[in-house]
């Protein structure tokens, strides 16, 4: 069957409405008006809304934003909560001890901010200036056409179960534009066809991950303490597995707790979301929580590889910005002002090869050699790799770094294998004993995905794919006690018995998009794809 599709056609179109790709339209625009050039842009965002997908800590340095738009705090901008106080622990089972801070590290000047009304508030902004942002349109596929990306084709909509058209189905558009920018975040699914079609991943290292789990509380006021900030490492993660907490003390009453584990980790038996349920019954934790309200639960992947994973910026006919990229300061625990400085660097690139007519932005690595943006991820580049030898050797490291090294090292080191090839045999494991919920400060996955608000058509096709279906159960179960049981943050995977026999159940309507499947299976056997438009997790404040 011929499918009719609609095409329109625009100078740039960018996937992704986070702070990347709104930065790079909103400074595309300005740069056209500075020259008095006529520029169409076109943003599209798989959720309903944009922020709708946002999930991120998260404490931001407002360079980005102040490079970006000058007068933001005059224009109203949800960034009002400065840091009061901020400190780093570590945590035992029972205890916390105070590590000296970094003075590079200090979170003084730096705001705690909800990104996704943030992401809403630049995507007014940036259509005040006349880019064209739609959400609940998401990208399926790239076009490309001799070798050069061309645009993107949107997800058909009205799809049955077995892929077939229903009565409500809407054929996807074809959105072609002289460059593309991929601004999709964390494993973008469009932005990972691209790297393989292109290979710009074959002279980098492998990427390595992190899984964020976040919750939203508001806590009993007497315990509220505006502006402060705590990160922790230690307790409750095992020493060889890196990661670590947040704690942040927004406006409202609201806390923003949450633990991010390193995908990188070894034991199949080890859960990220019963780890950060064991990190909130920590007693520091829990005293600050209790008689407290969950409001709101989401999870997101994060890149975690620096500067020596990043694949090449720029290929005919687009670039990639933002995490889909991977320009998160991991050590830090920042990527926002990055992720607006990359799509700022990215808009300059892109325009000038619009201005030439050249299919490839070859200025954009340039400009990111020559930004700070380069400088912060060079100087931070060795730390995260540090703890592939576990954490004691990781803080050894990490203290002579910022001590005295002062991220002038002569030496790189390398990310050796990529996260699903650390995962180990079973039977090389210790089975992990996590304590029951107590459904006050510690709960289930079903009730948490009820906090994220997510939507799926249960008629719609299974977004999450097995190249084989039978590997589930005779390797992964079989080899690896199904750790994608454990490692899915939404309950999304989990083993059944049907006449008898094993089998894997997909419940493809809890996913939260967090893409921890497409990263950490052992044999990477399931494929994240893009589901129907505005499906997915609803959050207002992450």
């Amino acid at each position: 069957m011929t499918i009719q599709r609609d095409v329109m056609e625009y100078d740039v179109v960018i996937v992704g409405a986070g702070p990347a790709g709104l930065a790079a339209a909103i400074h595309l625009k300005q740069l056209a008006t500075l020259n008095a050039q006529e520029l169409s842009i076109c943003l599209l965002d798989k959720g309903s809304e944009v922020g709708s997908h946002i999930v991120s800590g998260c404490v931001m340095n407002p360079r980005g934003l102040d490079e970006l738009i000058p007068n933001w705090r005059e224009l109203g901008f949800p960034v009002t909560t400065e840091v009061k106080k901020d400190k780093i622990v570590y945590l035992t089972k029972s205890k916390q001890y105070k590590l000296p801070l970094p003075s590079d590290w200090s979170n003084y000047g730096n705001y705690i901010i909800s990104l996704s009304q943030l992401c809403r508030k630049l995507a007014e902004y940036a259509e005040s200036l006349g880019v064209e942002i739609y959400p609940g349109f998401a990208a399926k596929s790239a076009l490309i056409e001799d070798g050069i990306l061309k645009g993107i084709l949107t997800g058909d909509m009205g799809l049955a179960r077995d892929g077939t058209p229903s009565a409500n189905y809407q054929p996807g558009i074809e959105i072609r534009a002289k460059q593309t920018i991929l601004a999709e975040g964390c494993r973008g699914s469009v932005s990972k066809q691209l790297i393989e079609y292109f290979k710009l991943n074959a002279d980098s290292q492998a990427q390595t991950y992190g899984l964020g789990i976040k919750e939203i509380w508001r806590v009993d006021p007497k315990k509220h303490r505006l502006g402060n900030v705590t990160h922790t490492i230690g307790y409750p993660l095992d020493a060889q597995t890196y990661g670590g907490g947040f704690v942040y003390h927004l406006a409202g009453g609201l806390v923003s707790v949450g633990l991010v584990t390193a995908l990188d980790y070894q034991n199949p038996y080890l859960s990220p979301y019963e780890e950060f349920q064991r990190f909130k019954l920590h007693p520091n934790i829990k005293r600050l929580l209790k008689d407290g309200e969950r409001l709101e639960y989401g999870a997101r992947t994060v890149v975690e590889g620096g500067l020596q994973a990043l694949p090449k910026l720029c290929f005919p006919g687009g670039i990639l910005i933002g995490d889909s990229a991977g320009f998160i300061n991991v050590p830090k625990v920042k990527g926002v002002h990055n992720a607006i400085k990359s799509g700022m660097l990215g808009a300059s690139a892109i325009l000038s090869a619009i201005k030439q007519n050249q299919p490839v932005a070859t200025s954009y690595p340039e400009l990111f050699k020559n930004s700070w943006l380069y400088q912060d991820l060079h100087a931070v580049r060795n730390i995260r790799p540090a703890f592939q030898h576990g954490r004691l050797l990781g803080l050894i490291y990490t203290a002579l770094e910022k001590f005295i090294l002062r991220g002038k090292a002569p030496w790189t080191f390398k990310i050796q294998k990529a996260d699903h090839l650390r995962t180990q045999y079973k039977s090389k494991s210790e089975r992990i004993t996590y304590p029951a919920y107590d459904h006050k400060i510690s709960f289930d996955k079903a009730s948490s995905v009820h906090l994220a608000n997510v939507t799926h058509d249960d008629n719609q096709p299974i977004h999450l794919q097995l190249k084989d279906p039978s590997s589930a159960i005779k390797i992964n179960l079989v080899d690896f006690a199904a750790p994608e049981t454990r490692y899915c943050p939404a309950g999304v995977y989990e083993i059944v018995k049907k006449n008898g026999l094993a089998q894997l159940q997909i419940n493809a309507q809890n996913c939260v998009h967090c893409k921890a499947c497409d990263i950490k299976d052992p044999t990477q056997n399931i494929t994240w794809t893009v589901p129907e438009a505005g499906s997915g997790p609803q959050y207002s404040d992450m």
